[in-house]
């Protein structure tokens, strides 16, 4: 057990990390470009937030949380969201009161769900997340389906689309809830247990079930959209409107009411088609009360969640190549006891920027030789007693085999004239 990872857990390992910075690069690009800036909360939270954030009636609260009481009998939660999080940093620090919209991002964030673990989906996961508070208008919802969309197109992943709905409001979703629960009653005892037990406490979440004898029960049922109230519809038209003349794929999906009981108004998946069917890569929606549920602000605030693990997952299903990066530019070999003198030109070249080495492993010079080839370093560097003696350096490219002596003081230009 101490040399194995718990279940849902996994390693990335050093030749593999390149893959995740890659993805990293890109979504913090993506953010810069729309004007979000990155924050950074705890791992865990008070485990109210989330009871009152995430909501009791979901299965993250009901059956998913890490949730344990610390040495100052305080129950805490390792974050099963970043949402959350992000509301309460938002109104700790008081950002409310500066400019808005305050837009932000989380990335390569653990998030924690005790799950049966299976492809895709992990007990530790991490997220890339968009949260933008105060900022009322569809264009916002708009603006992050639009960058979610386009950073995963430029990650290569194909066969996207948008799926969108409206999920009302307060104002108008009692009487949307009234007859979802007339539908449901004659079906009751059909249902799986779960969906009996959301009945009375959130009957929406029903048409959330994944179990297909429920989906079945539920495909004739009411749509929200038939009872918008004229705001959430004006809203939902104006976001139509703006992925409209965006031009991307999408389609009104009034199924999509996602897991968690702080959505309002707007909800949306980025969907692909796999071979596998259709899976979800991207997820979020609106949160207008959410801001005020946890704190004492109305602020209305939108946003969304991205599994970094899946988002790998889809890039390799898809045979998407990752551009690997060469581990050193220059690996330095040396003879005998020349060692000290194959050290201080390594830090010589490293203090020029190129990424270099040497052995510290005590091998011959003939394995030093393999080790380099190994590493993929495109130029090798020998410092043999003739050329320790003359303070010259010898330069070999892989490539080509082409070899060049020169002096140490001339070292860094030449291995970057050799790279370029």
């Amino acid at each position: 057990m101490l040399t194995q990872a718990p279940r849902g857990t996994r390693d990335v390992l050093p030749a593999d990390s390149y893959r995740w910075q890659f993805i990293e690069s890109k979504m913090r690009a993506a953010a810069a470009l729309a004007g979000y800036r990155e924050v950074r909360t705890p791992v865990f939270e008070h485990t109210e937030l989330f009871l009152r954030g995430v909501g009791d009636t979901t299965d993250i609260v009901q059956k998913e949380m890490y949730t344990f009481e610390d040495k100052g009998k305080r129950s805490v939660t390792l974050k099963p969201e970043g949402t959350a999080g992000a509301v309460r940093c938002f109104l700790e620090h008081n950002l409310y009161a500066e400019p808005l919209p305050c837009k932000m991002y989380y990335l390569n964030a653990p998030i924690f769900r005790y799950e049966n673990p299976q492809s895709g989906r992990l007990r530790e996961h991490h997220q890339f997340g968009m949260e933008c508070f105060g900022a009322r208008e569809a264009t916002a919802d708009a603006e992050l389906i639009l960058t979610a969309y386009h950073l995963l197109q430029d990650l290569g992943i194909g066969n996207l689309s948008v799926e969108i709905n409206s999920i009302g409001c307060p104002n108008c979703r009692p009487v949307y809830h009234a007859r979802l629960k007339e539908y449901l009653s004659g079906r009751m005892n059909k249902l799986c247990a779960t969906c009996r037990e959301r009945f009375d406490r959130n009957p929406l979440r029903v048409l959330d079930c994944k179990e297909k004898q429920c989906q079945e029960l539920t495909k004739d049922a009411p749509s929200m959209l038939d009872l918008l109230c004229d705001e959430c519809r004006e809203h939902f038209e104006q976001l139509k409107g703006c992925l409209d003349q965006a031009g991307i794929p999408y389609r009104v999906n009034a199924r999509i009411v996602r897991g968690l009981d702080y959505y309002t108004k707007t909800v949306f998946e980025l969907v692909t088609r796999t071979e596998d069917g259709n899976l979800t890569v991207c997820g979020g929606g609106r949160y207008d009360n959410l801001v005020e549920q946890i704190g004492e602000q109305s602020i209305p605030a939108v946003g969304f969640g991205m599994g970094l693990e899946r988002v790998l997952m889809l890039m390799d299903s898809e045979g998407i190549e990752i551009p690997k990066p060469t581990w050193y530019e220059v690996f330095v070999t040396y003879m005998g006891e020349n060692r000290p003198a194959a050290f201080a030109l390594v830090q010589q070249m490293r203090k020029a920027g190129i990424r270099a080495d040497l052995d510290h492993c005590g091998r011959s010079l003939k394995a030093q030789f393999k080790y380099a080839n190994k590493t993929g370093a495109p130029i090798t560097a020998v410092i043999g007693d003739e050329e320790a003696a003359n303070g010259t350096v010898k330069l070999k490219r892989m490539a080509d085999g082409e070899e060049k002596t020169v002096a140490v003081a001339d070292v860094c230009e030449a291995v970057k004239e050799m790279n370029s």
